[in-house]
């Protein structure tokens, strides 16, 4: 097959069907967090449980999609991002009918699972299906499709929550699934890597899940009486993980990857940027409805002007870095986003959005638009040709783990516990200690690209 050539009618398919199924993952990832107080209150959960019910979902997404992208080449993309879509769908209607959190809790992790085959193939199918000369616009469209799905999740996350219930958010995906799926059995084409072979690595997987898990667990649960056994395990199967990497034939984690400075420094970097990224919007939209006030569809709002931001100068900064390198893009933009991150301390009981929470947002948005596309082709420039895919997916793994561990260690750290998300005076306290905090990551993120990001990188050949 030549491939897909861009304008035709085919091609339109393809990059619906990959935008429409991508779309589903970000628009759940953008309304969560604005839906957590409401799902709070109507299943009497715990803030641990509320933790779990955002790291659940990152927890088997981060695991399992390298593994994803690798069920993809060897089994048809098409087929394994059909299989995620459906699978996606059916976890959603359990999240939307879950009597209780901890069922809420389960069907999130089964969400990740089928986001973890949906995620990859969406850009695979595009890479696999199109021309070589037509691919860079196709890509182009999806991803700003995508962010326009991003840009919409909390306008529809609020309306729905506000108006009908939260879990609307999860149902709404259904009649979204079920076009996707059409659209991908009738336009796109089916095609595998020929390269792929071999077994999967299933023991790495099942490794990193319980490491990620009971990391996370240990975090959470900081204190209890859990917490050394959760730790103990993660710790053992961290080790095992790195083991059974060093001696696979053919790992899902090369770790050979990592001998190189460049790559080892910008997943550094990537974690402890993420790691802050997922914080500070699982502490401010719940800062912005406990403290402020706010209902749901205002919160969601008011974090518009950082996607703003990405969709209208990403690529500029990733042309800024084309010429100038990558290193003082991904110095000063997490800078930047921590002096965003230090003027959102003022949101308290009297927040007023363009006063307290714009300026800060759009500083933060310019730091983080400035430094994603420095920040991925840094990672694949470090990586040789013939693995910028496995490069790319370890990437997006650390970014989501960041998250993860994130939102399970910092509520715990700034002194929140049990209901406490619902008590205004003592949110606020524990809000101040978590930006502090999460100013201070980015911060080291900054000084580590300046020390370690190397002022050019190679370009890749074609």
């Amino acid at each position: 097959m030549s491939g897909v050539a861009w304008g035709t009618s085919t091609a339109r398919g393809v990059v619906a069907a990959a935008t429409l199924g991508s779309g589903l993952t970000l628009l759940d990832g953008t309304v969560v967090n604005v839906a957590l107080r409401s799902m709070g209150e109507d299943l009497d959960a715990s803030l641990s449980q509320l933790q779990w019910i955002t790291n659940g979902y990152f927890l088997s997404l981060a695991s399992l999609i390298l593994l994803g992208g690798a069920l993809g080449d060897r089994l048809g993309r098409r087929r394994v991002f059909v299989i995620g879509t459906v699978w996606f769908a059916l976890a959603s209607l359990l999240c939307g009918l879950a009597p209780t959190a901890e069922v809420l809790i389960v069907a999130r992790v089964l969400q990740g699972m089928g986001g973890a085959l949906l995620t990859p193939g969406s850009l695979a199918m595009i890479q696999g299906a199109f021309r070589a000369e037509d691919r860079s616009r196709a890509i182009g469209a999806w991803s700003g499709l995508g962010g326009i799905a991003a840009a919409l999740g909390p306008l529809v996350g609020g309306l729905l929550i506000d108006h009908a219930s939260w879990r609307w958010i999860f149902l709404i995906n259904l009649p979204l699934a079920a076009l996707t799926v059409w659209l991908a059995h009738r336009w796109v084409p089916e095609t595998r890597d020929p390269r792929a072979h071999g077994r999967f690595d299933l023991a790495g997987a099942a490794l990193a899940s319980l490491a990620l898990a009971g990391t996370t667990w240990a975090l959470t649960d900081a204190g209890g009486p859990a917490t050394w056994w959760a730790a103990g395990l993660g710790l053992a199967a961290a080790i095992g993980f790195v083991v059974v990497e060093r001696r696979t034939r053919e790992p899902m984690v090369p770790l050979g990857l990592f001998a190189d400075r460049t790559f080892s420094a910008a997943n550094a970097m990537t974690l402890v940027v993420y790691a802050a990224l997922g914080a500070i919007l699982f502490f401010l939209v719940l800062q912005l409805q406990t403290v402020g006030g706010y209902n749901a569809l205002q919160a969601g709002l008011a974090t518009l002007p950082i996607t703003l931001c990405m969709l209208v100068l990403a690529a500029r900064g990733g042309a800024l870095a084309e010429r100038i390198g990558p290193r003082i893009p991904m110095t000063f933009g997490p800078l930047a986003m921590a002096a965003g991150t230090l003027w959102l301390l003022v949101v308290g009981p009297d927040v007023v959005w363009w006063r307290d929470v714009a300026p800060g947002l759009t500083v933060f948005g310019l730091g983080l638009a400035l430094m994603v596309a420095p920040l991925t082709a840094t990672v694949l420039a470090a990586a040789p040709d013939e693995v910028t895919g496995i490069a790319s997916g370890i990437n997006n793994a650390v970014a989501r783990a960041g998250s993860l561990l994130a939102v399970a260690a910092l509520p715990t750290a700034v002194g929140l516990a049990g209901d406490d998300y619902r008590d205004p005076a003592r949110f606020d306290t524990a809000y101040g200690s978590a930006m502090i905090a999460c100013a201070v990551l980015l911060v080291v993120g900054g000084v580590l690209s300046w020390f370690a990001i190397p002022s050019r990188i190679r370009t890749p050949s074609a």
